[in-house]
């Protein structure tokens, strides 16, 4: 018997990981990898990256670099599935037989397609749905054909994605309920909200993300450019506020504050903490987080170099995973096949 708990995981292939990224969810899921509990299923999502960029030279740029990241950073191709979506026919099949057992009404609540529509109705002569692809509308059944072709019990997400996981155990449970009389097909899934994970701040102030601009590079967007100085000018990039250095600071109203807190120790922590509270300059605030930041993803850094230059080496691990991940996407996929009724003649009776 195996008590093994399934986990899944997608990365949206259309940008380059940052610390963020890092922090809440390489580092984490890489962690988690290496428990002999879990049993992990990694996946490129570049299907889903198709919804919002259009730009061919950055979906591929960024499955690029979000594999060499990932690898780079400790993930063991050998201990778990690693693939890219696009690799695996059978989940766009299964996407298209939930999508005709999927009611238009549970769509219609999805959070993203929802917000795009009040923001058109408050748009004066805008049509409700201007703007809105199938693809946006209907990416809550490709999320879960994600995860049910390979039957996850545990799908970490962040809070505004626990709807989707919802979504997809009613997928699962209506199909169940339609088409298996007695042993269900598919597992319901659950979200796993690791509300411990920090979420970092970009240089702004606002939360770091690529759309705002305000991301620190975790290996930088050049490999011809030295890392390292990269991270350094990103850092110093932080917005202060004009307190002197000798003037007392609140650690929790500092970016350079929270970063730190992701990467050190407890003890490490309230050492700042202190500095912070009998005062301290902002430059040498952030040249404790860039020694420390650096002194972890330092020994990722060659690594990531290398293999964005042998990008055939890459290539030959995404294969492999997907070849382990259509052992299983062609038993399951031949079995919902069967019970809805698509099946050779000659099995007829």
């Amino acid at each position: 018997m195996n008590d093994k708990k399934r986990i899944l995981t997608g990365i949206t292939t259309t940008g380059i990981p940052h610390l963020g990224n890092y922090v809440g969810a390489i580092r984490p899921a890489i962690q988690a990898s290496n428990s002999a509990e879990i049993d992990a299923f990694f996946f490129l999502a570049d299907w889903h990256a198709l919804i919002k960029c259009h730009d061919p030279a950055q979906i591929a740029h960024s499955t690029k670099a979000i594999t060499a990241t990932w690898l780079a950073c400790g993930l063991d191709p050998e201990k778990i599935v690693f693939y890219r979506q696009s690799d695996i026919p059978e989940i766009a099949e299964l996407s298209w037989i939930l999508s005709c057992h999927c009611a238009k009404g549970l769509m219609n609540r999805a959070h993203a397609y929802k917000a795009q529509v009040d923001i058109n109705n408050a748009t004066p002569d805008t049509d409700p749905d201007f703007g809105v692809s199938m693809g946006l509308f209907s990416y809550p059944v490709l999320m879960a054909a994600d995860i049910l072709m390979f039957n996850a019990d545990l799908v970490p997400v962040g809070r505004d994605q626990i709807q989707h996981i919802e979504m997809a155990r009613d997928m699962a449970g209506s199909f169940n309920f339609k088409f298996c009389d007695d042993k269900p097909l598919f597992v319901l899934p659950n979200a796993m909200v690791d509300e411990d994970t920090p979420l970092l701040t970009g240089l702004d102030g606002r939360k770091m993300s690529k759309s705002y601009g305000n991301t620190i590079p975790l290996f930088g967007e050049d490999i011809n450019i030295d890392g390292e100085k990269a991270l350094k000018k990103a850092i110093m990039r932080i917005v202060t506020n004009s307190q002197l250095p000798e003037e007392p600071k609140n650690p929790d109203d500092s970016t350079i504050f929270e970063i730190y807190k992701a990467f050190a120790t407890p003890n490490e922590i309230a050492e700042l903490k202190l500095h912070f509270e009998t005062g301290i300059g902002w430059g040498e605030a952030k040249e404790i987080l860039f020694e420390k930041i650096n002194s972890e993803i330092a020994p990722f850094r060659e690594k990531y170099v290398y293999l964005m230059k042998n990008p055939k080496e890459m290539e030959e691990i995404l294969q492999m995973g997907a070849e382990k991940a259509r052992r299983e996407s062609r038993k399951r996929l031949e079995k919902v096949r069967k019970l809805i009724g698509i099946k050779p003649l000659a099995k007829l009776k």
